[in-house]
């Protein structure tokens, strides 16, 4: 489902950016970046759906996507291909690069490239151009080097998708016993090259796979392996394995590779030999077929793919202490959503009735404040909000709806409402919007004069990155973190693939400063609700438990942490 709405939200974004390279419009431009966000957030499958039903897809925009769904793309599109060179299009996902100074780039200098930009950069011919001081040519340099860092890499969503779209392809297939993912996928890195997938079946099953309507390419074909790409461009392995050395393949190409270093070491200091075949003593089976049996042999419980980096969990399973990580089951609510009234796509009787679907003993709605002015909210809308709220609340006795906000944090430090109107709030969600370049020292007071606000409970998606188009801002984060944990201020984990914010390393600093955290989904649709389990991987990665986060704790522990009993 999500595949086809995805795909065809990418090609609407698409066409809205050439659109808008090419002189387009702003307002059509507007509905069309709209509608890709209204396609991309719908909860049935638009393939098999009525696409005239999804809220903001008109006649004309309804026409391209039927079209695209038929063969692909869609005659506009094309055109606008045409017209723009790939290059030149590749160049808008350099980070602070906009579609509109790409072509205006390409149209006065001829530069077509990101690496034709760096070099135009660096031989000064942008010098004196408007909108290209110094700075921003720094900023454009930096975003170039990123994107050439990232390669091809994708953030755990991408992955994830692809990864469950060859499963579900290929699970129920005549004599396939099982079949999973492996990898930094299971491990749960935030991004990926590729994607490792097992299974015990026939030697078919790499033309059956081969077959497969998602693969673009095939790298390598072999009896027991078979590379391919997918229509996006990521790279899949597919590995058929002996049933009887399941568990010492997952182990194996789980990883990380360090972690395998270290615990093959110990069998090895033991006459030992551990392959992705099995645990050896000579020919003699010491453990294979399950993943806990070659750990327990090695003496140890089995530790979760999330910790398996080399860093302390062999030590720590040794002696005994491994924690009992944050798992997506602890969590009881989430304290960070978007609805229709500012940039969501669901109503909020929807959102909060997929919340109850979902189990949930608390959910916050968090609306934009009026300082992202693009949103237009207001004081009168989220008294009217709250009040909407109060209502629902009689519907749903069993989850106590909380009425947030999620505020701006201002270049200085302030946010958007005074403490009064905060106050009456249940919840307040801080984040930072704009003026992502501030030099360290100011970002790092923009934030400590968020966490000293006594009415901000939570800094959202602190680092602001998103992966792949902007990087992260530049802050002190020791002194941040000391700040936050003086002020009990919780930073947020957000789940959305593509912030996974904090990242695992800011997670243990903050950790260890004494931060407790909110693992959040920052939904702008209802299937970004099952986001949160990108966030757990990324607090089990930095060891988190269930003390640690805040949302896993029963409502009236919550309510005091938030000052709201």
């Amino acid at each position: 489902m999500a595949r086809a709405n995805d795909e065809a939200a990418a090609a609407l974004e698409e066409y809205a950016d050439l659109f808008a390279m090419t002189g387009g419009d702003a307002f059509r431009v507007r509905s069309y970046q709209k509608a890709a966000k209204a396609i991309a957030g719908y909860p049935e499958d638009i393939s098999q759906a009525e696409v005239r039903k999804v809220p903001g897809v008109g006649e004309a925009i309804a026409k391209k996507v039927e079209e695209f769904l038929r063969r692909g793309s869609f005659r506009q599109l094309d055109d606008l291909r045409a017209q723009v060179p790939e290059g030149v299009r590749l160049m808008t996902r350099v980070p602070s690069l906009g579609p509109k100074k790409a072509i205006f780039l390409f149209n006065e200098l001829g530069i077509d490239s990101p690496a034709a930009l760096a070099e135009a950069i660096r031989a000064g011919r942008l010098t004196g151009l408007r909108g290209f001081g110094a700075k921003t040519e720094e900023n454009l340099l930096r975003g170039i080097e990123q994107m050439e860092q990232s390669g091809r890499k994708v953030h755990i969503g991408v992955a994830m998708e692809a990864a469950e779209q060859v499963i579900a392809s290929l699970s129920g297939l005549p004599g396939v016993r099982k079949i999973a993912y492996a990898g930094s996928l299971r491990r749960m890195k935030d991004t990926l090259h590729d994607v490792d997938i097992l299974a015990v079946g026939p030697e078919s099953l790499m033309a059956d796979f081969r077959a497969q309507p998602y693969v673009a390419e095939v790298i390598a074909a072999g009896e027991k392996k078979t590379s391919i790409r997918t229509s996006r461009g990521l790279q899949v392995d597919l590995r058929v394995v002996p049933a009887e050395s399941w568990g010492a393949a997952m182990q194996y190409f789980t990883g990380s590779k360090e972690h395998n270093v270290h615990i093959r070491e110990m069998a090895v200091k033991r006459g030992w030999k551990l392959s992705e075949y099995g645990l050896f003593e000579g020919d003699r089976v010491i453990a294979a077929e399950d993943e806990e049996d070659i750990y327990r042999a090695l003496g140890m419980p089995w530790i979760p793919p999330t910790l398996r980096e080399d860093g302390g969990e062999v030590q720590a399973a040794l002696r005994g202490e491994l924690p009992r990580v944050v798992e997506l089951s602890d969590l009881k609510g989430d304290l960070h959503t978007h609805t229709d009234l500012t940039d969501g796509i669901a109503s909020l009787e929807e959102m909060v009735a997929a919340a109850a679907r979902r189990g949930y003993s608390y959910y916050a709605v968090t609306d934009h404040a009026p300082d992202l002015v693009m949103q237009r909210m207001t004081l009168e809308k989220a008294l009217a909000q709250r009040e909407r709220l109060a209502l629902l609340q009689e519907q749903y006795p069993g989850m106590r709806l909380l009425h947030g906000t999620e505020l701006n944090i201002g270049p200085d430090g302030s946010v958007d409402w005074p403490e009064e109107i905060l106050a009456g709030f249940d919840v307040t969600v801080a984040s930072v919007h704009s003026h992502f370049t501030q030099s360290r020292a100011e970002m790092t007071a923009r934030f400590i004069a968020a966490c000293e606000n006594p009415q901000v409970n939570i800094i959202g998606h602190p680092t602001t990155r998103k992966i792949g188009k902007r990087a992260p801002v530049d802050a002190d984060w020791d002194a941040v973190f000391r700040c936050a944990a003086a002020t009990g201020t919780a930073m947020e984990i957000d789940s959305y693939p593509d912030r996974s914010d904090l990242p695992a390393d800011l997670v243990r600093l903050a950790r260890h400063h004494g931060v407790k955290f909110s693992i959040d989904s920052d939904s702008h649709a209802i299937p970004h609700l099952a986001h949160q389990r990108f966030g757990i991987g990324l607090a089990q990665r930095a060891w988190l438990t269930p003390d640690d986060v805040i949302n896993t704790w029963p409502l009236d522990r919550l309510l005091s942490f938030l000052n709201r009993t």
